[in-house]
């Protein structure tokens, strides 16, 4: 059960890797825009993020503080590409202060995993 709970880990950080490097594609691309690469990383990290937030086949107490928090940033950095999304399509352009906070947000949530224990 161990061996399954570290690829879904590892399904989770991948997650994380395309939406992170999707976005810094991007932003020093100097296109600023969404991508649907970006929402399906985002999409890979939450489901697989869901699935570690289930208590199964560990001997420790999750912390759901954590998980609580990671959850929020996860919905907020959703809305804004949503958000985004509809917003290019209608004017052809993202919102400088959109775009970067995805970026923020998304090593925002990163930071949390790897460093509050």
């Amino acid at each position: 059960m161990e061996i399954l709970r570290h690829v879904v880990v590892f399904i989770h950080l991948t997650g994380f890797a395309v939406l992170f490097g999707a976005w810094a594609v991007e932003a020093f691309g100097g296109r600023r825009r969404f991508t649907r690469l970006m929402t399906i990383g985002m999409t890979i990290a939450a489901v697989a993020g869901l699935a570690l937030a289930a208590p199964w086949g560990i001997e420790y107490d999750l912390n759901y503080v954590k998980l609580g928090v990671k959850l929020g940033v996860l919905l907020v950095i959703g809305a804004l590409l949503g958000i985004g999304t509809g917003r290019q399509r209608k004017t052809g352009a993202v919102p400088s202060a959109m775009f970067w906070s995805v970026g923020v947000l998304t090593l925002l949530n990163a930071g949390i995993a790897v460093i509050w224990r």
